[in-house]
């Protein structure tokens, strides 16, 4: 792909949710700042981005927004150049695609991408905004086919490409074609939505443009895509990533079995395999199995303990002969010798329990 395919491109990532469904590991950091197979899951994003020319991107901030700016800074280290917009109070995507755009600098022309801060995804930003351009689209959209459309609004086109509705869940959907959440808008397009008012795109601005005879574009394609706002499908897109399931300029090593950052320490009768990451300085002792798990910074998992498909807060402890599948582990939290936790479980940070606390099985 030529690297100069988009010049000039500039976006808008949307980063303001609270990640609800991902606490406790948001109580403390924004969800596109958890590390994902080794840096900040935004940091892929990012070098997605840059990947196909873009070169100016403005964030779109809200919940704990002062940690952007210390994580990603001028974005010099990205190749790119990265300004920052808050929102005092939260406006939907709509008002928050409007209130960043006041940093742009594209004419009313223009292309202008626009990512959400929670979605991995492996399709062509490239050819998205060519056929933005190729037909002049008032909007453009990502669509992805999925299995089970029922559990996402599915987005119906006709034989042209326009989108012809918006449809919210239902049991029967129409098309297996959902809205998978990056935009390229013409620039006079966002200019259009009311300033400093809550506005959803997905509930208002398209449907209006739909009704208004605007053309709305649907982009289609079956590509790697993962929305990561639950824990089970953050764990999944970092363990993608390791493994190389989703191709990531970002990530810090080689695919494969496993990413070791800087100072971890996995004895060699140890097991870790399955796209798992072991964070800097974590330390994984004998006969330990670690399976497809975020293991972050300063995490132990002790002699003989069993981690599976689970996250871990820094600093967390797994102690010996204990069984983690599924879980949350919070920042700092002691699991002690002999537990068994389960598909769904969350110990929030700082928390320890006592040996034996939790079994599922009947077996001591």
């Amino acid at each position: 792909m030529m690297e100069s395919s988009l010049p000039d491109l500039e976006a808008i990532l949307l980063v303001g949710g609270q990640g609800t469904r991902l606490r406790p590991l948001t109580l403390g950091t924004p969800k596109p700042l958890l590390p994902t197979a080794g840096v900040p899951f935004l940091a892929h994003q990012l070098a997605r981005a840059r990947s196909f020319g873009v070169r100016r991107i403005v964030f779109a901030t809200s919940y704990k927004a002062s940690m952007f700016e210390p994580a990603f800074g001028d974005g010099a280290a990205f190749g790119l150049s990265l300004s920052y917009m808050t929102e005092e109070t939260p406006l939907g995507t709509g008002g928050a695609i409007r209130n960043a755009a006041e940093a742009l600098t594209a004419g009313p022309s223009d292309p202008v991408l626009v990512l959400n801060g929670d979605i991995l995804s492996g399709h062509d930003i490239g050819e998205q905004v060519r056929l933005h351009r190729a037909r002049q689209a008032a909007v453009t959209l990502h669509l992805t086919e999925v299995d089970d459309p029922s559990r996402f609004g599915c987005v119906p086109t006709d034989d042209d490409g326009r989108v012809t509705a918006f449809l919210e869940k239902t049991p029967e959907p129409v098309t297996n074609r959902i809205n998978a959440g990056c935009y390229v808008f013409t620039r006079s397009v966002i200019d259009s939505i009311p300033k400093d008012e809550v506005v959803s795109v997905e509930r208002q601005t398209f449907p209006g443009l739909i009704e208004a005879g605007e053309l709305v574009l649907g982009y289609a394609t079956r590509t790697y895509w993962l929305d990561v706002g639950t824990p089970a499908a953050f764990v999944q897109g970092s363990r993608d990533l390791v493994l190389g399931r989703l191709d990531s300029p970002a990530v810090p090593g080689p695919a494969g079995e496993f990413l070791l950052l800087p100072g971890a320490v996995v004895a060699p009768t140890a097991k870790v395999e399955g796209g798992t990451t072991v964070g800097a300085r974590a330390v994984v002792e004998a006969g330990a199995i670690v399976t497809g798990s975020v293991l972050s910074d300063d995490c132990v998992i002790e002699t003989g303990a069993e981690v599976t498909d689970s996250v871990l807060g820094k600093g967390a402890r797994v102690c010996a002969g204990t069984v983690v599948r599924g879980a949350v582990i919070g920042d700092g939290a002691v699991v002690g010798p002999g537990n068994e936790l389960q598909d769904g479980v969350r110990v929030w940070p700082g928390i320890e329990l006592p040996e034996r606390a939790l079994r599922y099985s009947s077996d001591v």
